[in-house]
Protein backbone atom coordinates (compact mmCIF):
# COMPACT_ATOMS: atom_id res chain seq x y z
CA UNK A 1 0.00 0.00 0.00
CA UNK A 2 1.53 3.39 -0.97
CA UNK A 3 2.39 5.77 1.82
CA UNK A 4 0.01 8.67 2.36
CA UNK A 5 2.74 11.22 1.62
CA UNK A 6 3.46 9.57 -1.73
CA UNK A 7 -0.24 9.76 -2.59
CA UNK A 8 -0.34 13.44 -1.67
CA UNK A 9 2.68 14.13 -3.88
CA UNK A 10 1.05 12.21 -6.75
CA UNK A 11 -2.15 14.18 -6.28
CA UNK A 12 -0.27 17.49 -6.20
CA UNK A 13 1.52 16.64 -9.46
CA UNK A 14 -1.77 15.78 -11.20
CA UNK A 15 -3.45 18.93 -9.90
CA UNK A 16 -0.57 21.04 -11.16
CA UNK A 17 -0.87 19.44 -14.59
CA UNK A 18 -4.58 20.27 -14.70
CA UNK A 19 -3.98 23.85 -13.67
CA UNK A 20 -1.29 24.22 -16.33
CA UNK A 21 -3.65 22.77 -18.94
CA UNK A 22 -6.32 25.32 -18.01
CA UNK A 23 -3.84 28.21 -18.14
CA UNK A 24 -2.33 27.06 -21.46
CA UNK A 25 -5.72 26.75 -23.15
CA UNK A 26 -6.73 30.23 -22.01
CA UNK A 27 -10.00 31.39 -23.56
CA UNK A 28 -9.88 28.83 -26.37
CA UNK A 29 -12.75 26.42 -26.83
CA UNK A 30 -11.84 22.98 -25.53
CA UNK A 31 -11.80 20.06 -27.95
CA UNK A 32 -13.27 16.65 -27.03
CA UNK A 33 -9.68 15.40 -26.56
CA UNK A 34 -8.93 18.25 -24.16
CA UNK A 35 -12.00 17.44 -22.11
CA UNK A 36 -11.24 13.72 -22.08
CA UNK A 37 -7.65 14.27 -20.91
CA UNK A 38 -8.74 16.69 -18.19
CA UNK A 39 -11.59 14.49 -16.94
CA UNK A 40 -9.34 11.42 -16.77
CA UNK A 41 -6.84 13.21 -14.52
CA UNK A 42 -9.63 14.77 -12.48
CA UNK A 43 -11.16 11.33 -11.85
CA UNK A 44 -7.73 10.02 -10.86
CA UNK A 45 -7.41 12.87 -8.34
CA UNK A 46 -10.84 11.98 -6.94
CA UNK A 47 -9.79 8.34 -6.48
CA UNK A 48 -6.58 9.43 -4.76
CA UNK A 49 -8.59 11.76 -2.49
CA UNK A 50 -10.79 8.83 -1.44
CA UNK A 51 -7.72 6.69 -0.76
CA UNK A 52 -6.04 9.45 1.26
CA UNK A 53 -9.21 9.99 3.27
CA UNK A 54 -9.44 6.27 4.10
CA UNK A 55 -5.77 6.10 5.10
CA UNK A 56 -6.12 9.27 7.19
CA UNK A 57 -9.00 7.71 9.13
CA UNK A 58 -6.76 4.77 10.00
CA UNK A 59 -3.98 7.11 11.11
CA UNK A 60 -6.45 9.16 13.19
CA UNK A 61 -7.70 6.04 14.96
CA UNK A 62 -4.12 5.05 15.72
CA UNK A 63 -3.34 8.53 17.03
CA UNK A 64 -6.45 8.46 19.22
CA UNK A 65 -5.14 5.40 21.01
CA UNK A 66 -2.06 7.36 22.03
CA UNK A 67 -3.87 10.63 22.89
CA UNK A 68 -0.91 12.67 21.69
CA UNK A 69 -2.75 15.28 19.66
CA UNK A 70 -3.54 17.59 22.58
CA UNK A 71 -1.08 20.39 23.38
CA UNK A 72 0.52 20.33 26.81
CA UNK A 73 1.70 23.02 29.19
CA UNK A 74 5.32 24.13 28.84
CA UNK A 75 7.11 22.43 31.79
CA UNK A 76 9.28 25.54 32.20
CA UNK A 77 6.16 27.47 33.21
CA UNK A 78 6.12 26.37 36.85
CA UNK A 79 2.84 28.05 37.86
CA UNK A 80 0.96 26.71 34.83
CA UNK A 81 2.38 23.26 35.48
CA UNK A 82 1.19 23.36 39.10
CA UNK A 83 -2.30 24.39 37.99
CA UNK A 84 -2.40 21.56 35.49
CA UNK A 85 -1.19 19.01 38.05
CA UNK A 86 -3.99 20.05 40.40
CA UNK A 87 -6.53 19.77 37.60
CA UNK A 88 -5.22 16.35 36.61
CA UNK A 89 -5.52 15.23 40.23
CA UNK A 90 -9.13 16.37 40.30
CA UNK A 91 -9.88 14.46 37.08
CA UNK A 92 -8.17 11.28 38.27
CA UNK A 93 -9.28 11.14 41.89
CA UNK A 94 -12.11 13.63 42.36
CA UNK A 95 -12.43 17.00 44.03
CA UNK A 96 -12.15 15.57 47.54
CA UNK A 97 -8.59 14.46 46.81
CA UNK A 98 -7.42 18.08 46.51
CA UNK A 99 -5.60 19.80 49.33
CA UNK A 100 -6.65 23.25 50.52
CA UNK A 101 -3.75 24.75 48.58
CA UNK A 102 -4.76 22.92 45.40
CA UNK A 103 -8.36 24.03 45.85
CA UNK A 104 -7.18 27.63 46.11
CA UNK A 105 -4.88 27.22 43.12
CA UNK A 106 -7.67 25.96 40.90
CA UNK A 107 -10.17 28.50 42.22
CA UNK A 108 -7.78 31.33 41.38
CA UNK A 109 -7.44 30.19 37.76
CA UNK A 110 -11.16 30.22 37.02
CA UNK A 111 -13.66 33.00 36.49
CA UNK A 112 -16.46 31.39 38.50
CA UNK A 113 -16.79 29.52 41.73
CA UNK A 114 -16.36 25.81 42.21
CA UNK A 115 -19.17 23.62 40.97
CA UNK A 116 -21.24 21.25 43.04
CA UNK A 117 -19.90 17.89 44.28
CA UNK A 118 -18.28 16.12 41.37
CA UNK A 119 -17.99 19.24 39.24
CA UNK A 120 -15.36 21.89 38.65
CA UNK A 121 -15.09 24.93 36.43
CA UNK A 122 -12.28 24.25 33.98
CA UNK A 123 -9.13 26.25 34.67
CA UNK A 124 -8.41 28.95 32.11
CA UNK A 125 -5.44 27.41 30.30
CA UNK A 126 -7.19 24.06 29.82
CA UNK A 127 -10.30 25.92 28.66
CA UNK A 128 -8.19 27.77 26.11
CA UNK A 129 -6.80 24.45 24.86
CA UNK A 130 -10.32 23.15 24.29
CA UNK A 131 -11.38 26.28 22.40
CA UNK A 132 -8.27 26.04 20.21
CA UNK A 133 -8.93 22.36 19.50
CA UNK A 134 -12.49 23.08 18.39
CA UNK A 135 -10.95 25.10 15.54
CA UNK A 136 -9.63 21.87 14.06
CA UNK A 137 -13.12 21.02 12.80
CA UNK A 138 -13.33 21.95 9.13
CA UNK A 139 -16.16 24.28 8.32
CA UNK A 140 -17.40 27.33 10.14
CA UNK A 141 -14.43 28.03 12.41
CA UNK A 142 -12.18 28.04 9.31
CA UNK A 143 -13.91 31.12 7.90
CA UNK A 144 -15.80 32.94 10.65
CA UNK A 145 -14.72 35.79 12.86
CA UNK A 146 -14.40 34.67 16.48
CA UNK A 147 -14.62 36.53 19.76
CA UNK A 148 -14.39 35.30 23.34
CA UNK A 149 -16.30 36.80 26.24
CA UNK A 150 -15.81 36.15 29.93
CA UNK A 151 -19.46 35.15 30.34
CA UNK A 152 -22.48 34.22 28.30
CA UNK A 153 -24.72 37.21 29.02
CA UNK A 154 -26.96 38.38 26.14
CA UNK A 155 -25.00 40.40 23.60
CA UNK A 156 -26.15 42.50 20.66
CA UNK A 157 -23.44 43.08 18.08
CA UNK A 158 -23.51 46.36 16.16
CA UNK A 159 -23.75 46.27 12.37
CA UNK A 160 -24.00 48.86 9.61
CA UNK A 161 -24.64 48.35 5.89
CA UNK A 162 -23.45 51.22 3.74
CA UNK A 163 -23.61 49.52 0.33
CA UNK A 164 -26.71 51.49 -0.69
CA UNK A 165 -25.40 54.87 0.46
CA UNK A 166 -24.06 57.33 -2.11
CA UNK A 167 -22.76 60.85 -2.26
CA UNK A 168 -24.20 63.72 -4.29
CA UNK A 169 -23.38 66.51 -6.69
CA UNK A 170 -24.00 69.88 -5.06
CA UNK A 171 -24.59 73.06 -6.99
CA UNK A 172 -22.78 76.29 -6.11
CA UNK A 173 -24.07 77.98 -2.96
CA UNK A 174 -26.36 75.02 -2.24
CA UNK A 175 -26.44 73.20 1.06
CA UNK A 176 -25.42 69.55 1.26
CA UNK A 177 -28.08 66.96 2.02
CA UNK A 178 -28.23 64.95 5.21
CA UNK A 179 -27.94 61.16 5.28
CA UNK A 180 -26.89 59.58 8.55
CA UNK A 181 -25.48 56.06 8.38
CA UNK A 182 -27.91 53.43 9.56
CA UNK A 183 -26.91 51.13 12.39
CA UNK A 184 -28.49 48.00 13.71
CA UNK A 185 -27.68 45.00 15.89
CA UNK A 186 -27.66 41.25 15.54
CA UNK A 187 -28.04 38.97 18.57
CA UNK A 188 -24.97 36.97 19.59
CA UNK A 189 -26.56 35.14 22.47
CA UNK A 190 -25.00 31.90 23.66
CA UNK A 191 -26.50 28.46 24.07
CA UNK A 192 -25.16 25.56 26.09
CA UNK A 193 -23.48 22.68 24.29
CA UNK A 194 -22.94 19.39 26.09
CA UNK A 195 -20.55 16.57 25.29
CA UNK A 196 -22.96 13.95 26.63
CA UNK A 197 -21.63 11.77 29.44
CA UNK A 198 -18.72 9.54 28.46
CA UNK A 199 -17.31 6.88 30.74
CA UNK A 200 -13.74 5.68 31.19
CA UNK A 201 -12.44 2.69 33.13
CA UNK A 202 -10.71 3.35 36.45
CA UNK A 203 -7.56 1.62 35.26
CA UNK A 204 -7.16 4.05 32.37
CA UNK A 205 -7.89 7.14 34.45
CA UNK A 206 -5.52 6.22 37.27
CA UNK A 207 -2.69 5.08 35.01
CA UNK A 208 -0.06 7.80 35.38
CA UNK A 209 1.28 7.09 31.88
CA UNK A 210 -1.97 8.35 30.34
CA UNK A 211 -2.43 12.09 29.77
CA UNK A 212 -5.87 12.26 31.34
CA UNK A 213 -6.40 15.90 30.36
CA UNK A 214 -5.69 15.03 26.72
CA UNK A 215 -7.97 12.01 26.88
CA UNK A 216 -10.91 13.88 28.42
CA UNK A 217 -10.39 16.97 26.24
CA UNK A 218 -10.36 14.90 23.07
CA UNK A 219 -13.66 13.24 23.89
CA UNK A 220 -15.21 16.61 24.74
CA UNK A 221 -13.71 18.26 21.67
CA UNK A 222 -14.95 15.63 19.23
CA UNK A 223 -18.52 15.76 20.44
CA UNK A 224 -18.87 19.49 21.08
CA UNK A 225 -16.95 20.33 17.91
CA UNK A 226 -19.37 18.39 15.74
CA UNK A 227 -22.54 19.80 17.26
CA UNK A 228 -21.18 23.36 17.20
CA UNK A 229 -20.19 23.17 13.54
CA UNK A 230 -23.64 21.86 12.66
CA UNK A 231 -25.32 24.61 14.68
CA UNK A 232 -23.16 27.38 13.21
CA UNK A 233 -24.03 26.04 9.75
CA UNK A 234 -27.75 25.25 9.90
CA UNK A 235 -28.93 26.31 13.38
CA UNK A 236 -32.49 27.62 13.48
CA UNK A 237 -31.86 30.54 15.84
CA UNK A 238 -34.49 29.17 18.22
CA UNK A 239 -32.69 27.52 21.12
CA UNK A 240 -29.64 27.36 18.86
CA UNK A 241 -27.32 29.79 17.06
CA UNK A 242 -28.43 31.34 13.79
CA UNK A 243 -26.60 29.18 11.27
CA UNK A 244 -24.90 30.64 8.21
CA UNK A 245 -27.24 28.81 5.83
CA UNK A 246 -30.31 29.73 7.87
CA UNK A 247 -29.42 33.42 8.09
CA UNK A 248 -28.37 33.76 4.43
CA UNK A 249 -30.79 34.80 1.70
CA UNK A 250 -31.75 32.34 -1.03
CA UNK A 251 -30.49 34.14 -4.14
CA UNK A 252 -30.82 31.37 -6.71
CA UNK A 253 -33.26 28.47 -6.98
CA UNK A 254 -32.65 25.67 -9.45
CA UNK A 255 -35.08 25.04 -12.27
CA UNK A 256 -37.55 22.18 -12.03
CA UNK A 257 -35.79 18.85 -12.30
CA UNK A 258 -32.51 20.00 -10.71
CA UNK A 259 -33.17 18.14 -7.47
CA UNK A 260 -29.66 16.68 -7.36
CA UNK A 261 -27.81 18.98 -9.76
CA UNK A 262 -26.66 22.54 -10.30
CA UNK A 263 -25.85 24.26 -13.61
CA UNK A 264 -22.96 26.49 -14.60
CA UNK A 265 -25.43 29.34 -15.14
CA UNK A 266 -26.78 28.87 -11.61
CA UNK A 267 -23.32 29.39 -10.15
CA UNK A 268 -22.76 32.49 -12.27
CA UNK A 269 -26.10 33.93 -11.14
CA UNK A 270 -25.29 33.18 -7.49
CA UNK A 271 -21.86 34.84 -7.71
CA UNK A 272 -23.30 37.95 -9.35
CA UNK A 273 -26.10 38.19 -6.80
CA UNK A 274 -23.51 39.47 -4.29
CA UNK A 275 -22.74 43.19 -4.56
CA UNK A 276 -19.23 43.83 -5.89
CA UNK A 277 -18.65 45.98 -2.80
CA UNK A 278 -18.18 42.75 -0.83
CA UNK A 279 -15.43 41.50 -3.15
CA UNK A 280 -12.55 42.20 -0.77
CA UNK A 281 -10.70 38.94 -1.31
CA UNK A 282 -12.85 37.01 1.20
CA UNK A 283 -15.49 35.70 -1.20
CA UNK A 284 -15.70 31.90 -0.96
CA UNK A 285 -17.94 28.95 -1.76
CA UNK A 286 -18.98 26.56 1.00
CA UNK A 287 -20.59 23.18 0.44
CA UNK A 288 -20.37 19.51 1.41
CA UNK A 289 -18.38 16.76 -0.25
CA UNK A 290 -21.61 15.52 -1.84
CA UNK A 291 -21.95 18.81 -3.72
CA UNK A 292 -18.24 18.79 -4.58
CA UNK A 293 -18.81 15.60 -6.58
CA UNK A 294 -21.36 17.53 -8.64
CA UNK A 295 -19.53 20.80 -9.28
CA UNK A 296 -16.18 19.13 -10.04
CA UNK A 297 -17.65 17.92 -13.34
CA UNK A 298 -19.20 21.19 -14.49
CA UNK A 299 -17.93 22.97 -17.61
CA UNK A 300 -18.53 26.49 -18.88
CA UNK A 301 -20.10 27.32 -22.25
CA UNK A 302 -16.73 26.81 -24.00
CA UNK A 303 -16.34 23.35 -22.49
CA UNK A 304 -13.70 24.50 -19.99
CA UNK A 305 -13.73 23.07 -16.45
CA UNK A 306 -14.72 25.60 -13.79
CA UNK A 307 -13.19 23.55 -10.96
CA UNK A 308 -9.49 24.05 -10.27
CA UNK A 309 -8.11 21.34 -7.97
CA UNK A 310 -5.68 22.29 -5.22
CA UNK A 311 -2.04 21.37 -5.06
CA UNK A 312 0.41 21.99 -2.22
CA UNK A 313 -2.21 24.09 -0.47
CA UNK A 314 -0.86 26.06 2.45
CA UNK A 315 2.73 26.46 1.21
CA UNK A 316 4.43 29.05 -0.97
CA UNK A 317 3.18 28.78 -4.54
CA UNK A 318 0.36 26.44 -3.59
CA UNK A 319 -3.32 26.73 -4.41
CA UNK A 320 -6.48 25.66 -2.64
CA UNK A 321 -9.49 24.19 -4.47
CA UNK A 322 -11.23 26.87 -6.49
CA UNK A 323 -14.59 27.12 -8.23
CA UNK A 324 -14.99 29.88 -10.83
CA UNK A 325 -11.76 31.29 -9.41
CA UNK A 326 -13.07 31.49 -5.83
CA UNK A 327 -11.75 29.48 -2.88
CA UNK A 328 -13.79 26.47 -1.77
CA UNK A 329 -14.46 25.50 1.85
CA UNK A 330 -15.73 21.98 2.46
CA UNK A 331 -18.25 21.72 5.29
CA UNK A 332 -20.21 18.47 5.54
CA UNK A 333 -22.80 20.13 7.77
CA UNK A 334 -24.16 21.88 4.67
CA UNK A 335 -26.97 19.87 3.11
CA UNK A 336 -26.28 17.45 0.28
CA UNK A 337 -28.12 18.02 -3.02
CA UNK A 338 -31.77 17.04 -2.55
CA UNK A 339 -35.28 18.38 -3.06
CA UNK A 340 -35.54 21.92 -1.60
CA UNK A 341 -32.10 21.55 0.02
CA UNK A 342 -29.87 24.59 0.49
CA UNK A 343 -26.67 22.96 -0.64
CA UNK A 344 -24.30 25.79 -1.52
CA UNK A 345 -23.32 29.11 0.09
CA UNK A 346 -21.33 31.90 -1.56
CA UNK A 347 -20.10 35.24 -0.30
CA UNK A 348 -17.98 36.89 2.34
CA UNK A 349 -18.19 34.08 4.89
CA UNK A 350 -16.06 36.12 7.28
CA UNK A 351 -19.21 38.11 8.03
CA UNK A 352 -20.31 35.22 10.24
CA UNK A 353 -19.35 35.77 13.89
CA UNK A 354 -18.80 33.01 16.46
CA UNK A 355 -18.86 33.93 20.13
CA UNK A 356 -17.29 31.66 22.75
CA UNK A 357 -18.14 32.13 26.42
CA UNK A 358 -15.14 30.59 28.14
CA UNK A 359 -16.79 29.37 31.30
CA UNK A 360 -16.38 25.70 30.51
CA UNK A 361 -17.41 23.22 33.16
CA UNK A 362 -16.23 19.65 33.49
CA UNK A 363 -18.21 17.27 35.69
CA UNK A 364 -16.82 14.05 37.12
CA UNK A 365 -19.35 11.35 38.08
CA UNK A 366 -18.31 8.71 40.59
CA UNK A 367 -21.61 7.49 41.98
CA UNK A 368 -22.65 3.86 42.27
CA UNK A 369 -24.08 3.72 38.74
CA UNK A 370 -20.54 4.05 37.40
CA UNK A 371 -18.36 2.66 40.17
CA UNK A 372 -20.12 -0.70 40.26
CA UNK A 373 -18.79 -1.13 36.72
CA UNK A 374 -15.35 0.19 37.59
CA UNK A 375 -15.90 3.38 35.62
CA UNK A 376 -15.91 7.17 36.04
CA UNK A 377 -18.17 9.43 34.01
CA UNK A 378 -17.26 12.82 32.55
CA UNK A 379 -19.41 15.55 31.05
CA UNK A 380 -18.28 18.87 29.53
CA UNK A 381 -20.38 21.95 28.97
CA UNK A 382 -19.47 24.80 26.61
CA UNK A 383 -21.38 27.99 25.85
CA UNK A 384 -21.21 29.59 22.41
CA UNK A 385 -23.30 31.49 19.92
CA UNK A 386 -23.15 32.67 16.34
CA UNK A 387 -24.89 34.82 13.76
CA UNK A 388 -24.41 36.37 10.32
CA UNK A 389 -23.56 40.04 10.80
CA UNK A 390 -24.47 41.19 7.28
CA UNK A 391 -27.08 39.29 5.28
CA UNK A 392 -26.08 41.16 2.14
CA UNK A 393 -22.67 39.50 2.17
CA UNK A 394 -23.80 35.94 1.42
CA UNK A 395 -26.24 34.00 -0.71
CA UNK A 396 -27.55 30.45 -0.91
CA UNK A 397 -28.41 28.15 -3.80
CA UNK A 398 -31.55 26.07 -3.19
CA UNK A 399 -32.66 23.04 -5.19
CA UNK A 400 -36.26 22.96 -6.48
CA UNK A 401 -38.90 20.93 -4.70
CA UNK A 402 -39.15 18.53 -7.63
Amino acid sequence: MPKIQALREQRAALAKELRNQMENKGDAVWSPEDKQAFDAKAEQIERIDDQIESMQRVLDLDAEKKFEDIPTIDPKNKIAAQKREAFVKMLRHGERSLTAEEHALLRNTTSTTTGSEGGYTVQSDVATELIDLLKSYRGMRDVAQQITTSNGAPLSYAKSDGTSETGEIVAENTSASDEDPSFGTVPLNTVKFGSKVFVLPLELIQDSSVDVVALVNKRARDRIGRIQNTSFTTGSGSGAPFGLVTASTVRKTGASGQVATILYDDLVDLVDSIDIAYDNGNLKFMFAQAMRKVVRKLKDTAGRPIWTPSYDAGIAGGFVDQLLGYEVVINNAVAAPAASAKSLVFGDLNQYMIRDAMELTMFRFEDSAYLKKGQIGFLAWARAGGNLLDTGATGVYQHPAS
